[in-house]
């Protein structure tokens, strides 16, 4: 069933992609997207308040309590309804951001995980497709059918553990051939043959014997 095969590829090719790019990225960008699209507004209104809080503390600095309490009480009260306006925004923005997180990590893994375990086991019991009649030995030919499709075909399970080793075994190429090399590492010098040590040249000492009377 080539439409099996290929679907079976399709899902772990995407869970394997979600692995490498990292659930946290792929979820920091989601909600950089569904923040501007329904999040909008709360956001504006959370920038311009805060904007404000900051002016109205700078005034409040700048305001004597003493020389003109009036003035001074009034920028406090100000400054204390916006601080609680901006915390009553920020609960808000923080349990949107949790409430997707959830809603997203229940997407993707329905997507991924979910999908491929419901594909396995759903096609248990049907062939991927068919291996040519003596290809391989019988035991060979038990654990690509495990667990239940007919001997001398390739089962679902076993078509994604093949697919999964694949791409494993292609990301380690990939990573070894973009690791630096020995020689290319800043500071890293070869190891260069050293030039063999002289012999210290060895003179012979000569004593002057004092003639005796």
């Amino acid at each position: 069933m080539p439409s099996l095969a290929v679907l079976i590829l399709l899902v772990v090719t995407f869970t394997q992609i979600v692995s490498w790019v990292g659930q946290t990225v792929l979820q920091e960008l989601a909600f950089s997207l569904y923040s501007k699209v329904f999040l909008s507004s709360t956001a504006s209104k959370q920038s311009t308040l805060r904007k404000q809080v900051l002016e109205d503390k700078a005034e409040l600095g700048r305001t004597s309590s003493q020389d003109e309490f009036a003035k001074w009480a009034k920028i406090k009260r100000r400054v204390d309804k916006g601080l609680a306006d901006l915390e009553k925004l920020n609960t808000t923005l923080g349990s949107s951001r949790t409430s997707f997180a959830v809603k997203f990590k229940s997407l993707i893994w329905t997507f991924t995980t979910g999908a491929q375990l419901f594909l396995v086991w759903w096609y248990r019991k049907e062939p991927v497709f068919w291996l040519p009649t003596g290809w391989v030995p019988y035991p060979v030919a038990w654990v690509l059918s495990f667990p239940t499709a007919p001997i001398g075909s390739v089962s679902s399970g076993a078509w994604s553990a093949i697919i999964s080793r694949v791409l494993l075994s292609l990301e380690e190429i990939v990573k070894s051939l973009l690791a630096p090399s020995p020689a290319s590492v800043p500071g890293s010098t070869p190891f260069a043959a050293q030039p063999p040590k002289q012999a210290a040249k060895i003179e012979p000492i000569t004593l002057e014997h004092e003639k005796l009377d």
